[in-house]
């Protein structure tokens, strides 16, 4: 069977409302693609440090996003990403309570493409085991982003946080 027929049936037995991959449908983009796709969780913090060691190794090429924002119309520069792990990796520790992680998700652990982070402050139903799925906070792509829609405002402490990082509305 192919890969399509495959994600077909894998997307009719979700229970999100993300309709299947269909040859009459629209056509999807590969960002759109991605974040309906199976990633893997990094369950605790060693494993968030190597998937970030493997960042910090090819750090050009990345999109950073964060929900509710607008898009990036280019990749970032290799120190502006370098400064966004730190940043967001301090955050995460710093926020999320717990001695694992659980809250941030990699296409590939070795050699990622595409990373959801989830806000410790708003994971609710990530894992869309009940009411609306919630959205990663920010996500790192080697493909150019969509927008991520977000119907709960960001608080106004991840704005100033984005706007230190990138500028008001910068991406």
């Amino acid at each position: 069977m192919g890969a399509d027929f495959m994600r077909a049936m894998v997307g009719a037995a979700r229970s999100d409302p993300t309709p299947p991959l269909s040859a009459t449908g629209p056509a999807r983009s590969e960002f759109s693609r991605q974040m309906d796709g199976y990633l893997r969780g990094m369950l605790n913090w060693d494993q968030l440090d190597a998937l970030w060691r493997s960042v910090r190794a090819e750090p050009r090429g990345w999109y950073v996003s964060q929900a509710g924002e607008a898009v990036a119309a280019s990749p970032l520069e290799a120190q502006a990403l370098l400064t966004f792990v730190d940043e967001v990796d301090a955050l995460l520790r710093r926020e999320h309570e717990h001695d694992f992680c659980g809250i941030v998700f990699a296409d590939d652990s070795e050699r990622p493409a595409f990373i959801k982070i989830f806000d410790p402050g708003n994971v609710g139903s990530f894992c869309h085991s009940g009411g609306a799925p919630i959205p990663p906070r920010w996500v790192l792509s080697r493909s150019k982003p969509d927008r991520i829609d977000d119907d709960a405002p960001a608080p106004g402490a991840r704005k100033r946080w984005w706007s230190r990082l990138f500028g008001p509305g910068d991406g």
